[in-house]
């Protein structure tokens, strides 16, 4: 590795977090079938991990969004690469994203997603950093509160690497 990153969470906080947070959801949908729309592509990660903690029926869905080039921080522009398959009118919707920085993605995403008649719409995501938000976005499940640096690992790359890192890390710029 050419980049010096800093373990941030282990895998085994990590693992521990989502088993909690799989038990909550599995609370707070009991009795309904959840609509799992995972965020590409650092999502994918998160999202296999925690559709299987949660103890209720499952369907998935994969959305592709971009506001990054290739550099460290976001362009501001959000563009959909690739849009979902299915209808979700009448489904209860969780949208699972890797980390909401700026806002500005999920800002754009979820009143669009709103408009396609969800019966519900929630947002979880992996790794939360406040410091960076300069749109409000109502996160209803986080994993972690991260400080503002550079992360990778477990889904979340830089310039497409380190995303199979089994921990959350630092990248020291």
């Amino acid at each position: 590795m050419a980049d010096k990153i800093n373990v941030l969470i282990s895998e085994e906080e990590i693992n521990k977090r989502i088993k909690e947070l799989g038990e909550q959801i599995s609370r707070d949908y009991a009795g309904k079938e959840v609509h799992l729309i995972c965020v590409l592509k650092g999502g994918v990660f998160f999202t296999t991990e925690l559709a299987k903690r949660i103890s209720l029926p499952v369907t998935f869905d994969f959305m592709s969004c971009s506001s990054y080039g290739s550099g460290t921080s976001s362009s501001g522009i959000v563009k959909i690469v690739k849009d979902l398959d299915e209808s979700i009118e009448g489904k209860d919707v969780l949208v699972v994203e890797d980390i909401i920085d700026s806002g500005k993605t999920l800002s754009y995403l979820m009143p669009m997603l709103a408009q396609r008649k969800p019966a519900s719409l929630r947002l979880c995501t992996m790794l939360d950093k406040p410091d960076r938000r300069v749109v409000h976005v109502d996160v209803d499940y986080t994993a972690f509160t991260v400080p503002d640096v550079f992360i990778v690992g477990y889904g979340l790359d830089y310039d497409q690497k380190y995303r199979n890192l089994p921990y959350i890390g630092a990248v020291e710029l």
